[in-house]
């Protein structure tokens, strides 16, 4: 038997050195600010001090990916809400919560 592994390991999400910073800023410009920017920051936050206990960066990588996505993907979210179809009323939360009890 060989000691080498049988299939090569994935390489790890790593963002740009820079890319906490551009994305803050990016926060801040959008119309969101207000609630983003906070919730990014307790993220990042959370996330450093795992980093820091771990020795791990792979908690920060994830907050970056995550915020990432959100961004890239508010345009598509507000042109469906803009465009009338919101189902934000098509689960019934109070029906699911009743037939829990």
């Amino acid at each position: 038997m060989s000691a080498q592994p049988d299939h090569a390991p994935l390489t790890p999400y790593a963002p740009a050195a820079g890319a906490p910073a551009e994305l803050l800023a990016q926060l801040r410009a959008d119309r969101r600010a207000e609630r983003w920017v906070p919730a990014f920051k307790q993220e990042w936050a959370a996330a450093l001090e795992e980093s820091r206990r771990t020795f791990s960066l792979a908690a920060l990588y994830e907050v970056v990916q995550v915020w990432q996505a959100r961004v890239a993907s508010a345009p598509a979210v507000d042109a469906f809400l803009d465009s009338g179809r919101d189902e934000t009323g098509f689960v019934d939360l109070e029906e699911i919560r009743s037939r829990r009890r």
